[in-house]
């Protein structure tokens, strides 16, 4: 194991690299426009806050529309995608509303639902602080399970998860 002694203040492009380093899900929030249109981005910052009442949380940026529209609405959904929906991660990582025209998807109790994906459909419950970032803590109505594997995201690159040595226990 190596380490890099830091000085502070921290270097982003050193902060960038190590949280590279951690493999997250890929998470797509999705929520509904003023106008009634589908909105959805990639979002990195995904995690369980609550199990009574069932809560998660998610980091959006200040200047992002989906904050905006996720504010408006009081609802989005989070789309966990699983290892066949590469795609739509890659296309609601990118600037904008999200390419809904050629992603299966559905209207699930007024947020759009993402085809292959474990799927939260939540109410804003707070919006807290988070520097560049505001936290979004979501009260859970709906779940809904996925099949197959979770696509994941390791230093820049798509995956899955495999096991080491045998399932843990619980």
């Amino acid at each position: 194991m190596s380490t890099t002694a830091v000085e502070k203040p921290i270097d982003e492009n050193l902060f960038r690299e190590a949280m590279g380093n951690i493999c997250t899900p890929v998470a797509v929030v999705t929520t509904r426009d003023s106008a009634g249109e589908p909105y959805g981005t990639t979002v990195s910052a995904f995690c369980s806050l609550s199990m009574a009442p069932p809560m998660i949380l998610i980091a959006l940026d200040r200047a992002s529309g989906l904050l905006a529209a996720v504010r408006e609405l009081g609802a989005f959904g989070v789309n966990i995608l699983l290892t066949d929906a590469e795609d739509a991660g890659k296309k609601f990582a990118r600037k904008g509303k999200g390419d809904f025209t050629s992603t299966d998807w559905h209207w699930h109790d007024g947020v759009p639902r993402l085809a292959s994906s474990t799927f939260f459909r939540c109410t804003t419950a707070d919006l807290l602080d988070g520097g560049d970032h505001l936290i979004v803590t979501g009260l859970v109505h709906a779940v809904g399970l996925g099949e197959g594997a979770p696509l994941t995201y390791h230093r820049r690159t798509f995956g899955t998860h495999a096991t080491v040595s045998g399932t843990l226990g619980r």
